[in-house]
């Protein structure tokens, strides 16, 4: 059986970053192959974070937000879900 998975290097130690089906003690071979680091300036649109942040209203308290939000039907974390299915 062959598994593809990611995994963080921590304490001299590669961690998996999900569960593995495996025995106690049962030997694998490991093939390991480095994810490129990201440049999070590449990808933050600043222009749009100034955009935000003058519109932003701190006077909105955080009740206020919870209220509002819980009028919205239906899940919103099945909306991002579904969201990230049709992107990926």
């Amino acid at each position: 059986m062959t598994t593809q998975l990611e995994a963080v290097f921590q304490g001299g130690v590669l961690r998996p970053l999900q569960p593995l089906n495996l025995l106690e003690d049962q030997k694998v071979i490991v093939t390991v192959a480095t994810i490129p680091a990201i440049n999070e300036e590449e990808f933050l649109d600043e222009e749009f974070h100034r955009y935000c942040e003058s519109r932003a209203d701190y006077s909105i308290t955080l009740e206020q937000v919870r209220r509002e939000s819980s009028s919205i039907p239906g899940s919103l974390a099945d909306d991002i879900i579904a969201d990230r299915e049709e992107r990926f």
